[in-house]
């Protein structure tokens, strides 16, 4: 039995993953998986897969591809997700803010240096003719902390997977006045180097468990009920979010797909430099 250490977002996205471990799928084929999450996003995962916390993630594409580019020694795995992710733009219901336009200049809460939440803020702003700088960005931790951040007003704006904060809309906690769709399929696996070179040999087993499920998961007429009960969200739109997404039941990953992510990073001055994709990748 080999222990794979897997952590991902407490979302949505990764039921499959849980359904598949539940089904004692992974433990037949002699896989110890064990889960840890992550409510910090994409950066706090980075940072464990570098400190050997764990040994694979489900990460946003975006924010893995400026980790390795950055000299990080992960690779990207395969494609998890292939449709964009549907990022809510959020105010305080309280804030005096009620349509995009008041937003520029303004503080943005992101969960920390390199996440998902800082590197789309600069994708929105770019998308808006904004100038944005980094003395704008308030790191806040995890959406708990944007909570506190945007009540005390330590923070004006906060970008965040559009599903997971509707619940804090509707209770009338968060605005939402805008939305952005990341321009890449949102979420892969990728794995620390120490991983692959010394059990790199078990992720062809460990990916047709997972892609098996997803494809399961998919054709469930059931899935979005079961979304709604274990994520807290309103029947119509746990509906509405599963009609709109799309799993990735193939293996790697289209390195057009890291050459656009780059180009962008590159011109948003979060990395100085691009890197060949293919050395971003690890082909199992």
């Amino acid at each position: 039995m080999i222990t794979f250490r897997l952590g991902g977002v407490p979302e949505h996205f990764n039921l499959p993953i849980h359904l598949a471990k539940q089904s004692g799928k992974f433990e037949e084929a002699g896989i110890d998986l064990v889960w840890t999450d992550f409510p910090g996003g994409t950066g706090a995962m980075c940072s464990a897969l570098k400190e050997d916390q764990i040994d694979c993630a489900i990460l946003l594409t975006e924010g893995i591809t400026a980790d390795i580019v950055k000299g990080s020694p992960l690779k990207i795995l395969k494609v998890y997700v292939e449709t964009p992710l549907i990022w809510g733009i959020h105010v305080s219901a309280s804030s005096p803010y009620i349509n995009i336009d008041q937003l520029e200049g303004k503080r943005y809460a992101i969960s920390r240096q390199g996440s998902g939440s800082h590197l789309m803020s600069y994708v929105d702003a770019d998308q808006r003719n904004w100038k944005i700088s980094e003395s704008q960005m308030v790191v806040v931790g995890n959406l708990e902390g944007a909570r506190t951040y945007l009540s005390e007003d330590k923070a004006d704006i906060f970008l965040w997977e559009k599903y997971m904060t509707k619940p804090l809309v509707d209770a009338g906690e968060f605005r939402r006045i805008g939305e952005r769709l990341t321009p890449w399929p949102c979420f892969v696996f990728a794995a620390s180097e120490n991983f692959i070179e010394k059990h790199g040999s078990i992720l062809t087993t460990f990916f047709k468990i997972v892609n098996k499920s997803v494809e399961t998961f998919m054709q469930n007429p059931e899935a979005s009920n079961m979304v709604s009960e274990r994520y807290s969200l309103k029947k119509e739109d746990a509906k509405q979010w599963f009609e709109s997404t799309k799993w990735n039941i193939e293996n790697g990953i289209d390195v057009k797909i890291l050459d656009n992510i780059q180009e962008w990073l590159y011109r948003l001055h979060i990395i100085s430099a691009k890197k060949i994709s293919t050395q971003l990748i690890f082909k199992y």
